[in-house]
């Protein structure tokens, strides 16, 4: 039977199914009815395991819900931080951004990774070739950049990522969006100098659309998190399920 991964982001929700660690058919959601959302994908199939990654703590409400529409659950989320201690990741980490860093050790084994994961933030993570976490950043990620350059000027338009920016920007809109898109591929230009060696990774909403701006080799992998998660539902059902 297969199993059901959710992964609640600050955004959007994605999903999908998995057979043992294989990603099978994704989703995308973005809107408040969450658990609508899910509803729609058990309607016909209840999965054997569900797993969700959440941003936010799941209510009582929600996790009884989840657990009526599934044979097991597991919960990764600010309430349930004991799913990911045996596999070595600090838990100050974002569940998400933990469940992205298993997969890339499952994805890249022996091999030292800089993992991007390019969404409503900008995080990167650092991976020796043992798969040992050694740390990470956190900034802006594009849009939140566009919408904090208009909420605290006065005299700033709020502008969107363009298809194309020309380097300099020749108008104020221009300006905004070079200065943005500009700035983010120097900030990612100078992490991955920090250490050349390693394999770097791009995940999250925009990872495509810097990858296609970026000199230097990249494996742009959209749902490493969503991969991460069927990894830590697959050990889960070899160690508890029969």
């Amino acid at each position: 039977m297969a199993n059901l991964l959710i992964e609640i982001g600050n955004t959007a929700v994605k999903a999908a199914w998995s057979d043992g660690s294989v990603l099978g058919k994704t989703f995308r959601y973005q809107g408040e009815k969450v658990m609508e959302f899910i509803a729609s994908l058990t309607d016909k199939q209840l999965p054997l395991v569900m797993a969700v990654v959440s941003a936010r703590a799941i209510n009582a409400e929600e996790e009884q819900f989840l657990n009526s529409v599934s044979q097991y659950l597991i919960l990764l989320d600010p309430a349930h931080p004991d799913v990911l201690s045996p596999y070595g990741i600090p838990d100050y980490l974002s569940y998400d951004r933990a469940s992205s860093l298993v997969a890339a050790r499952y994805l890249f084994k022996r091999k030292s990774c800089t993992v991007f994961d390019l969404g409503t933030t900008l995080t990167v993570d650092y991976l020796d070739s043992s798969g040992r976490y050694l740390g990470g950043n956190i900034s802006l990620g594009c849009r939140t950049r566009f919408k904090a350059l208009n909420r605290y000027s006065k005299s700033l338009p709020l502008v969107d990522m363009p298809s194309e920016e020309k380097f300099p920007g020749d108008s104020l809109t221009g300006s905004i969006e070079s200065g943005v898109i500009s700035g983010i591929i120097f900030e990612i230009d100078g992490y991955i100098r920090t250490n050349p060696e390693n394999i770097v990774i791009f995940t999250g909403g925009d990872a495509i659309y810097f990858a296609k701006r970026m000199k230097n080799s990249i494996f742009v992998v959209c749902n490493l998190g969503l991969m991460g998660l069927a990894i830590i539902t697959d050990d889960y059902v070899k160690k508890n399920i029969q």
